[in-house]
């Protein structure tokens, strides 16, 4: 009698057992502003990379699109000697009038509070020789790939790769025509920084619920969102170009 009761248990507890396994596992994956299809050991720079092109923190966002676009500007209107040498004097002027002023203070308050950058010198940015050495393997691995694919594709190993290389850097030749590097540089930051977040409000079913199919009725206003999507790159390379 034991034993088949037991035995009668048993289903139930084996059920109740699988049942909790999804819920488990299913728990920690649907946080929303969550990186997609990233695992919790793989998300660490995308995942930083992922917010940082969706505005999740529209401070950092803002100033890391800011100073690289004013970046690349300045490069396509001056050259990289300029450029390179108004941004250390720039940084100089800021450093250089904060820490007179912080001497002035001190000197009127008659305060010892020391040098304001003691904080920033006393950090310690010393590479070791392991992280250096961890770099380099890491480099070399890509390095290493980067030349096995120019010998075969140059070498011609197989024959529709190498064709496949010639028609594209032929269609480069055109593209080199119209835009230059910095050209280019400037229209993928407007592209990768406007057409994710655009995307993701016009395109994403929980953040526009007028796009959603209503009762087997297809919503009218998605050929307005792809013509204002097409408009919004029409004007971006337009502008570039002129």
């Amino acid at each position: 009698m034991a034993e088949s009761s037991a035995a009668t248990q048993s289903p139930s507890v084996s059920s109740s057992s699988s049942g909790a396994e999804p819920s488990a596992l299913g728990g920690g994956g649907g946080s929303p502003g969550a990186c997609p299809a990233l695992g919790a050991k793989s998300c660490g720079s995308s995942c930083a990379v992922h917010d940082l092109i969706f505005w999740r923190d529209v401070k950092k966002t803002g100033f890391v699109f800011g100073t690289t676009l004013i970046m690349l500007l300045s490069l396509a209107a001056f050259s990289v000697i300029s450029v390179v040498s108004y941004l250390i004097l720039a940084l100089l002027s800021v450093t250089i009038s904060f820490r007179v002023y912080k001497s002035v203070i001190q000197a009127v308050q008659k305060s010892e509070e020391g040098h304001p950058f003691k904080a920033y010198l006393d950090v310690d940015i010393t590479l070791s020789s392991e992280a250096f050495h961890n770099y380099m393997n890491a480099a070399m691995l890509h390095v290493n790939k980067a030349l096995k694919l120019i010998i075969r594709l140059f070498l011609v190993e197989d024959l529709v790769d190498s064709l496949k290389l010639a028609v594209f850097m032929w269609l480069m030749t055109y593209v080199g025509a119209v835009f230059n590097g910095i050209t280019l540089l400037i229209l993928a930051e407007l592209l990768v920084f406007s057409v994710p977040i655009v995307y993701e409000k016009y395109k994403d079913p929980s953040k526009a619920s007028w796009s959603r199919q209503k009762k087997g009725r297809i919503s009218t206003r998605k050929p307005l969102v792809q013509q204002l999507l097409k408009h919004h790159l029409i004007v971006i390379t337009s502008s570039l170009v002129l």
